[in-house]
């Protein structure tokens, strides 16, 4: 049986599903976030240690100014109504990313929950805001250089944004597409992929709880026979 220490979510499909309903894509991102509270339940629950949600990506400032103010303004009220609950499940908040480029409001709320749940250890939440995993790697080289160091995998491993953790065993996206969209190229290279039709807002415990009764029973070779 395969040992599960991370999961990861490409959240796809919110905009999507707030067209469907016939509503506007902030609806959709909205209800998204009512999903991801759920996964956080369900993780804690089934004893996930690491979870990993792709929440805004370096290429995502592409998209409408109005639904990247409301994507953030929905972060921020999320973490000043729910701070509490967070730290009262011993949930550890970790930000992936270029936070010097995200608005100053957010930044301070994202440092604020960093350092409030530093010390908590029931799950630990990657959130990948400002992420993109090209970048990642390059600034990761960058580090390696300016500390004069040998350039090999286990050094450019610890200057990730997830350095110290276990990379995904599980990868899963919602909403049909069937790629990795710059999200975590180098740890999802051993991962096992799960792509969903389904879109994000209607993933729910169920379905992941089918995904991880696969993925016990699995082979994993590794380059291997």
């Amino acid at each position: 049986m395969n040992k599960l220490n991370h999961v990861a979510f490409i959240m796809d499909g919110n905009g999507r599903w707030g067209k469907k309903k016939g509503r506007s894509r902030n609806y959709g991102h909205l209800k998204g976030v009512e999903t991801v509270e759920k996964i956080v339940e369900s993780s804690i629950k089934l004893k996930i240690p690491i979870i990993t949600f792709y929440v805004f990506s370096t290429e995502n400032w592409k998209r409408p100014k109005s639904e990247i103010n409301f994507l953030f303004k929905l972060i921020n009220k999320f973490f000043q109504d729910k701070i509490n609950n967070v730290i009262k499940n011993g949930i550890k908040i970790k930000i992936m990313g270029e936070k010097k480029k995200l608005p100053i409001s957010i930044r301070n709320n994202l440092d604020l929950v960093e350092k409030k749940t530093i010390l908590n250890k029931k799950l630990v939440v990657n959130l990948a805001l400002n992420y993109g995993s090209k970048n990642e790697i390059v600034e990761a080289v960058k580090k390696i250089k300016k500390k004069g160091q040998a350039v090999n995998e286990k050094v450019i491993a610890k200057n990730l944004f997830n350095n110290g953790q276990y990379d995904p065993e599980i990868l899963i996206r919602t909403g049909g597409k069937r790629r990795l969209s710059n999200f975590m190229l180098w740890q999802l290279a051993y991962s096992e992929i799960y792509f969903l039709e389904k879109l994000w807002p209607d993933f729910n415990e169920k379905d992941l709880k089918k995904i991880l009764n696969h993925f016990k029973n699995i082979k994993r070779n590794f380059g291997k026979i």
